[in-house]
Formats: structure tokens, C-alpha cells, sequence
């Protein structure tokens, strides 16, 4: 059988893309190689988010035409968001490609590379499937799920942030029916996850296209005062609804996610769902871009620095041990001094333990690119390098807090060294040692240490007592585990 290697560059969407990508493959009779100088086709799958994914899939497209040049069977493909932006111009620019996909044809891959084996010429591929939305599901083998897996639940975009290229290379907002999400999240579970990240570009701005979900506690409650009424009727969707839905549907999830949402969709109801949903993870993922509102204005970001404070504040008065991170875009045109101030003051100010920051880039398609008074290469990394600074002081002090404390942890797999790594509910990475084989256990762990970037602990005797007593193989804890799952509601 023929060989695939998949290279993937970007987030969560992406890769969860590369998933359904291997999975159709397989479906079509390739086999999984890893090694991309042995596989008979080698597809990158690309971000555009940023102008830096662009020049890592111009330098692998150059290492591996040096393959196709000793081996000219190998067909290179080209998957994701820059296939979907950049369509026949990229095809000029890069000749050893034989074929482009956009992230809405990823099912007709095997009939494309069918095509190309009979000497069709490159072909793109990059329609939008607006008219009758398509979203590929994951179908693991009993027992082949990995601990945690990504649902999408929508795709595209229409918030139209002026820095960002989304709404171009993923179309505007298309959502899943919420019976679909539940019955794949179901069968994840049932073979073998025990976590489930749901995905979407604008996450929590989800809408059941067929209406079958009812409204969740707080719907049309809106006790902001930074917010006018009518905008906060806007802000509410269904997006709460469908966790309620989840958790009740399918009680052998222990720990749901999402990402990422969008901050005006932070409502109470949403609040709510945090407060009340055990197994909803106490971390959000909120981004801000800045905390400047002129700059927010001139990003196009539907909300003030006093709107997001107000809703933060909400969801830990009800929700006390969430944990919040963030992105944060420096340099975007018109930045000045003061409104990077503001932006310092608020990261400090909502003490986020974790920050993603860039450097903006101007992106085609974009209505940033129309603005002008840039800041300098130079100041913007200057900048990039003072908010690091603040943000990595709050990481490293919110990490010491943690010394001492018992932390249930959801063991995702062996770690670098000899033990096993997993997150917590607030997301923190946490490694420790274990005689057993924990992987897809929650785990409490006494945290002993406190690392750069994780945790380092040791599990709590009771529990380890009681696993070690058993004397179970690998093989008959993993059965054991499937077992004693919760029934799945019908």
C-alpha cells in the first residue's frame, strides 16, 4: 500500500484537520509513514495566521522537491489555510506541487490523488462548502482513542477582525447540528477518551442549525454595565446549551474544553455553564489583543478593555479557581506608547497565566492593511519582550502557588523522561513518576515542584495503594477502565 506522511503547521484546528486527513487516507487504503523521505506523498497542512507559517512551508516545500528530484513519483501536496489563500498563485511559485486543498475538500483527497496517479496535471481544489457544510468526524476503533480528542462544532468566521485573514481562507461561520457533535463525542468516549476539546474559530458564537437545543440557565440575562442591552442580546448564543447537552448526554466525559471563544460571547449563561458543569474544565483560553480601546476600535474587536474586565470578573466571582490566558497582538498599525501601557495594565491587572504573543504581520485580504503608523521591527520586539516579561513573572508565580496543593490531573501519555505528563483543570502540565501506567486516568497529584513552563509531583498514596494492590497488567487496566465507564445516555 502506498505511504503518507502529513506535516502540519498552525493550531488546534489544524491539526485536528491533519486527524481527518489520515483518517480519510487510511479509509482509502494508504498506511501512515512517518518518515516523510520514505512516503509516497508528503502533504503539508498550513496556517496563514501569520506571515512566519508561510515561510516554513516555502522552506519544507524546498527540502522535500530535493526528494521529488530523486524520487519524481513522490506527489507533494499542500492542505489548510495557505492552500486556501494563496489557490493557482501558489502553484507558480512552487512548481514540485501537485496538488492544493482548502480545509472544506479534505473528502475528495483520495479521488484527487487517484487523478494525479493517472498524470492529471496539479490540481486545486478550495471551494467553500457554504450551501450544504460538511464536517469530517473522527470513527477511532474500540480502545484506539487517544486520552483527549478535538470535535469541531463550527467553522469560518464573521467577526472580521481587521488583522485577521480567518474569514478569507475559512469562509464565514458554518455550525454542526448539536446531534452530531453529542454522537461524536459519545463515541470518542465510549472508545477510550476521556477528554474532548471542542473546536471552532469563534467557538462560543455557536447556533444549532436545527434549533433542537433548549435555552440554558442565565439565557437573556444581562447584568453588564459596559455593555448596551442591545448588544448583549447579540452576544448570546447557543453555545451553553450544547455543553449542557454534552455533559448530560454522554456522563463518562471527565473533562470538556474549548477553544477559542470570543470574548463578547462570555455571557452569563456561558458563566453559568462554568459554574454548574463538573466536568468543564476551570480554564478559559480568552483572547484579548490588546488592551488599548483605541486600539480594540481600530482592530475591529466588538468590545472595550472595561467590557472584557467586567465579564472576567463575572466568571470568577462565580467560578473562583478559573485560570485565564490569553493573545496579545503587538505592534498593530497606530500603536503608541500609551495604548501598549494599556495593554501592560491589563494583563496585569486580569493576571492571566498564560499569554500567546505576536508580533503583528500584515496578512492579504485583511482591512488592516489599509491603516498606517506601524511600529518599527525593532519596537515590536522590544514591546514583545516587556510583555513576556510581565506575563512570564505572573506564570512563574502563579506556578509557585501551586506547591503543595493536590491537583487532578488527566494523564495524557508518557512524558520527555521516564515518567508520565498530563493537565490539570487549569490546564497546568504536570509530570510524575508512576509504577503504573496511568495514561487516561485522572490522577490526583501532590504537587512537589514548580518548573518554567510546568509542574512536577508525585501521586497520592491512596490512590497509587489502591491501583498498585490490584497488580493489573496495562492491558487489563485498560479494559478495566472501559468498563467501569458510566453508561452512555441513548
Amino acid at each position: 500500500m502506498p505511504g503518507f506522511a502529513v506535516v502540519t503547521f498552525g493550531c488546534q484546528m489544524n491539526q485536528h484537520d491533519s486527524d481527518r486527513i489520515s483518517e480519510v487516507l487510511a479509509r482509502a487504503g494508504w498506511t501512515a509513514e512517518p518518515d516523510p523521505e520514505l512516503a509516497d506523498l508528503v502533504l503539508l497542512n498550513t496556517c496563514s495566521v501569520r506571515e512566519k507559517a508561510e515561510q516554513k512551508l516555502r522552506s519544507e516545500v524546498g527540502r522535500i522537491a530535493l526528494i521529488k528530484a530523486r524520487r519524481p513519483s513522490l506527489v507533494i501536496g499542500i492542505a489548510g489555510c495557505v492552500a486556501q489563500q494563496e489557490g493557482e498563485r501558489l502553484l507558480a511559485r512552487m512548481p514540485d506541487v501537485d496538488l492544493l486543498i482548502g480545509p472544506d475538500n479534505i473528502a475528495e483527497l483520495p479521488e484527487l490523488l487517484a487523478q494525479a496517479e493517472l498524470g492529471a496535471p496539479a490540481q486545486v481544489r478550495t471551494a467553500f462548502d457554504t450551501d450544504m457544510p460538511r464536517f469530517l468526524e473522527a470513527r477511532p476503533a474500540p480502545g484506539r482513542a487517544k486520552p483527549s480528542e478535538f470535535v469541531t462544532v463550527m467553522k469560518g468566521c464573521n467577526e472580521r477582525c481587521a488583522f485577521c485573514i480567518v474569514p478569507h481562507t475559512r469562509g464565514p461561520e458554518r455550525y454542526r447540528p448539536a446531534r452530531e457533535i453529542v454522537a461524536e463525542v459519545r463515541r470518542l468516549v465510549e472508545a477510550g477518551s476521556r477528554e474532548v476539546t471542542l473546536l471552532g474559530q469563534t467557538v462560543n458564537s455557536y447556533a444549532d442549525p436545527e434549533n433542537s437545543l433548549a435555552p440554558a440557565p442565565g439565557a437573556g440575562e444581562r447584568p453588564w454595565t459596559h455593555t448596551h442591552p442591545t448588544t448583549a442580546r447579540q452576544d448570546e448564543s447557543m453555545f451553553p446549551s450544547l455543553l449542557r447537552a454534552i455533559v448530560a448526554s454522554v456522563p463518562g466525559l471527565r473533562r470538556l474544553r474549548y477553544t477559542s471563544p470570543h470574548p463578547r460571547h462570555l455571557t452569563r449563561s456561558l458563566i453559568l455553564a462554568h459554574r454548574d458543569l463538573e466536568p468543564l474544565a476551570r480554564h478559559v483560553h480568552l483572547p484579548v489583543q490588546s488592551g488599548s480601546d483605541r486600539l480594540l476600535r481600530r482592530m475591529i474587536r466588538r468590545y472595550s478593555a472595561a467590557e472584557y474586565r467586567e465579564r472576567v470578573a463575572a466568571l470568577r466571582a462565580e467560578v473562583p479557581d478559573v485560570t485565564l490566558s490569553t493573545d496579545v497582538i503587538v505592534g498593530f498599525p497606530g500603536e503608541g506608547r500609551e495604548d501598549f501601557e494599556a495593554t501592560l495594565e491589563l494583563v496585569r491587572d486580569v493576571g492571566f497565566t498564560g499569554l500567546f504573543g505576536f508580533k503583528y504581520s500584515p496578512r492579504p485580504h485583511t482591512p488592516a492593511l489599509k491603516l498606517e503608523g506601524e511600529p518599527s521591527e525593532e519596537e515590536k520586539s522590544a514591546r514583545l519582550a516587556e510583555l513576556f516579561a510581565v506575563s512570564e513573572a505572573q506564570r512563574q508565580s502563579h506556578l509557585a502557588s501551586r506547591v503543595g496543593t493536590t491537583q487532578r490531573v488527566l494523564v495524557e501519555g508518557r512524558g520527555k523522561g521516564s515518567g508520565y505528563t498530563g493537565r490539570s483543570g487549569q490546564n497546568e502540565i504536570v509530570h510524575f513518576e508512576c509504577p503504573l501506567d496511568p495514561t487516561g486516568e485522572i490522577v490526583p497529584v501532590r504537587i512537589t515542584r514548580a518548573f518554567k513552563n510546568s509542574l512536577g509531583g508525585e501521586p497520592e498514596l491512596g490512590w497509587l495503594g489502591s491501583e498498585a494492590a490490584q497488580g493489573l497488567s496495562v492491558e487489563a487496566r485498560a479494559a478495566r477502565s472501559a468498563r467501569r465507564l458510566l453508561p452512555i445516555a441513548p
